[in-house]
């Protein structure tokens, strides 16, 4: 089972869609018992860093994160979810998870695309990926596949984690980590027959290493 992570700012319920139309069983939830019982776990995010952080912190969810990531829990953070995995965001300047070094960054209004104008924020709709590194969560991903960005700010981890980049007046990391622990700030919940090969790729990968049943 991949246990989705509820945490009053996601779209958990897209990611759920999508999973049971690959016929992958996943449960919505906050439980900490149920999350330590799950193969794989998805981070969802739709929402503020701010806001989803408190929540976090309170609950203590933000530690259980961490402690099922220490113990090599194959894990997906995906926008919002993929943001905060990192140390800061400037987005409320809160204080991230810190499960990856780096930080979320703003998107500013100076910024100009290739015709020389100032680009939308937030970027939304549907781009590109250029990976520069190999992973299984890519398997059958074509090079010119696009996926669903719908976002104002963007992940700067270090850049060793950089796994692909897309551009929006800037080339920013839109997918980091390493394999059995990834960060996409696209939606592959809403991306199409490309968005739903990584989540079965994910969902391969845990079987692979023995969790999902």
């Amino acid at each position: 089972m991949i246990a989705i992570i509820d945490y009053r700012a996601g779209n958990q319920t897209s990611v759920r869609r999508a999973l049971d139309c690959l016929k992958i069983p996943s449960l919505v939830t906050g439980d900490p018992q149920v999350l330590r019982e799950a193969e794989g776990i998805i981070f969802p995010g739709v929402g503020a860093a701010g806001q989803a952080m408190e929540h976090l912190n309170k609950t203590g969810l933000a530690n259980e994160i961490r402690a099922l990531i220490q113990d090599k829990r194959p894990f997906l953070g995906i926008c919002l979810g993929c943001q905060i995995m990192l140390d800061f965001s400037q987005e409320n300047a809160v204080a991230t998870l810190g499960i990856l070094p780096g930080q979320t960054k703003r998107f500013e209004p100076d910024i100009l695309d290739c015709e020389k104008r100032p680009i939308r924020i937030p970027h939304m709709g549907w781009n590109e990926v250029k990976t520069i590194k190999p992973t299984v969560l890519w398997e059958g991903i074509g090079a010119k596949d696009q996926f669903y960005f719908v976002h104002s700010y963007y992940p700067e981890p270090q850049p060793r984690l950089t796994i692909g980049l897309t551009e929006h007046g800037l080339e920013f990391t839109s997918f980091f980590g390493y394999d059995g622990l990834w960060a996409v700030q696209f939606h592959p919940e809403k991306s199409g027959p490309p968005g739903l090969r990584i989540l079965q790729n994910f969902y391969d990968y845990c079987r692979g290493r023995g969790y999902a049943q």
